[in-house]
């Protein structure tokens, strides 16, 4: 199969398994060998991008919900002494749609 490296050394390109018997038995040219010393790749990070990495990698470490309130939660409506506050539930769902406008 092509691969990049053929595309940008102008190397004939080949399919890999359709190789005659001929063919197979010459050698390639030292100049055609790969050679991984030439040349590498890098990347780096602005000093912002590190941050997000590292809040990232705090975040994974977290919790995603309070344990603790949830089962106090269930507890208090498997009793029937959950009390939902309409009003708060209300101005929270219009805070959530105005946040999501932004984006």
């Amino acid at each position: 199969m092509p691969t990049i490296n053929n595309i940008r050394t102008n190397q004939p390109l080949t399919t890999g398994g359709n190789v005659s018997n001929a063919e197979a038995g010459k050698s390639k040219p030292a100049s055609d060998a790969k050679t991984n010393t030439a040349e590498s790749d890098s990347v780096s990070l602005s000093s912002q991008g590190q941050s997000v990495g590292q809040i990232h990698q705090q975040l994974a470490t977290q919790e995603a919900f309070d344990t603790e309130k949830v089962n106090a939660i269930k507890e208090a409506i498997a009793n029937g002494s959950y009390v939902i506050d309409a009003d708060k539930l209300a101005a929270n769902m219009i805070k959530l749609e105005d946040e999501l406008k932004g984006l």
